[in-house]
């Protein structure tokens, strides 16, 4: 019989390129010894360990796939696990969450656990596809190539019938703007049926994209049963849509994983809405982190992700906003600070960051200098709460941003410009 107390705790150990690396902010309990011990409790739950010593584990099993507990800071409570990845089947990752996001949360070791960031190795890289079209793809597509693509949310959330929803569509699309989306709670109403607002608002895309002769996009939610998501992601290309939109927790990763495979031989775009992330996300010390659910929505292969603003109404600091931005968009990510993990990311393509929530076009500036162009600029109330409706809203949104990319201040480009005008005597008292 195996000693129950297998060493978990290997500060000499060297992860190389077959580990998974999961690294956890840690409280322990006031009835655990010390941090150590509370790491090799985390690091036995989560892999082969049980409470006890037991018969059928065997010393190859103890040897072959322990993980090891490699770094301690005790003054931070961060500590990082090395797991084999033969711990893990890799195109599975509900199987992979369940396992260094599982039963860990519940120990009564810990006082507190969160997941701050893993890194994947490169054989479960491998194993998923990543997203389609990506930053690149949907430049292409949209033919947005310097500037940011703008874009706003039909409100009220819900309430609206099929025939105002796509007047509100088009009325933004008109003024400028190049994306409209569905809200995360707007599926298949009583007041609003799904088919018929993807009939009316399509056919409102077309009208619009002739007059401007801009491309235009919309973004239904087809969150749903699975049966039902392909379903109606069928009918949204049938009737030539080309972006779908699913609330990807809600729905669940697995579900995630086979929409996304589901849709791999269609050409549309997945853009992906973190409702509900805050329950996992808010709390500094326990769950996960938005940047370590970022890593996964990648692999998984979504196209567009909401990462955060910094300003307006929703929570999350630039710091993290700009470190998630990163893990989405670049290539390679170095291990250059407590709460960021080194990942390759080898063929899988960059994820194109959504910033939305509470923005009007008085904060483009802001935007632009600190999240940069290659974003999803969203505007819900920031559009339809201008003075004169949604039309001026979007075009006063085009103008904060043709004003920040010809270098000129707000209030001197909206001069000549009633509608920015506007806009800045609303929000500029807010």
């Amino acid at each position: 019989m195996v000693n129950k107390l297998v060493d978990y705790v290997d500060l000499d150990y060297k992860p190389n390129e077959n580990d998974l690396i999961a690294m956890y902010y840690v409280e322990k309990s006031p009835e655990c010894e010390d941090l150590e011990h509370a790491s090799m409790e985390i690091a036995k739950e989560s892999s082969i360990g049980t409470w006890t010593a037991i018969a059928t584990m065997s010393a190859d099993i103890a040897n072959r796939l322990k993980p090891s507990v490699f770094h301690i800071d005790s003054k931070n409570q961060i500590i990082k696990i090395a797991y084999t990845k033969e711990l893990f089947e890799a195109a599975n990752m509900s199987q992979i969450l369940s396992a260094i996001a599982g039963n860990i949360y519940g120990m009564k070791a810990l006082k507190n656990l969160r997941l701050l960031d893993i890194t994947f190795p490169r054989d479960i890289v491998k194993a998923y596809k990543g997203p389609k079209f990506g930053i690149e793809g949907i430049r292409k597509l949209t033919k947005v190539e310097k500037r940011p693509l703008l874009g706003t949310i039909v409100k009220p959330k819900v309430g609206l019938n099929e025939i105002e929803h796509a007047k509100i569509c088009g009325e933004a699309w008109s003024g400028g703007l190049d994306v409209v989306k569905d809200d995360e709670n707007l599926t298949n109403m009583v007041f609003n049926k799904f088919e018929r607002r993807i009939e009316e608002t399509l056919k409102i895309r077309d009208n619009v994209e002739s007059e401007t002769g801009e491309k235009k996009i919309y973004m239904p939610n087809i969150t749903a049963p699975l049966n039902i998501m392909k379903e109606r992601a069928d009918f949204v290309i049938k009737h030539g849509g080309e972006y779908v939109m699913v609330d990807i927790l809600t729905i669940g990763f697995s579900a995630l994983q086979e929409i996304r495979d589901y849709l791999d031989d269609k050409n549309i775009v997945i853009h992906a809405h973190r409702a509900m992330h805050a329950a996992l996300t808010r709390n500094v010390k326990h769950g996960m982190t938005m940047l370590a659910l970022a890593k996964l929505m990648r692999l998984i292969g979504m196209d567009q992700l909401h990462t955060g603003t910094v300003v307006g109404k929703m929570e999350g600091g630039k710091k993290e906003v700009l470190d998630i931005n990163k893990v989405l968009t670049e290539q390679k990510i170095s291990d250059n600070n407590l709460t960021t993990l080194n990942q390759d990311w080898g063929n899988i393509k960059p994820v194109l960051p959504v910033a939305s929530g509470g923005l009007s076009p008085l904060h483009v500036p802001d935007l632009i200098e600190i999240l940069g162009t290659d974003l999803v600029y969203q505007f819900g109330g920031g559009c339809h709460g201008h003075p004169d409706g949604t039309k001026a809203g979007a075009k006063a949104i085009r103008q904060a941003v043709d004003a920040v990319l010809e270098g000129s201040e707000l209030k001197v480009y909206a001069k000549n410009k009633p509608e920015l005008s506007k806009a800045i005597s609303k929000w500029g008292k807010n």
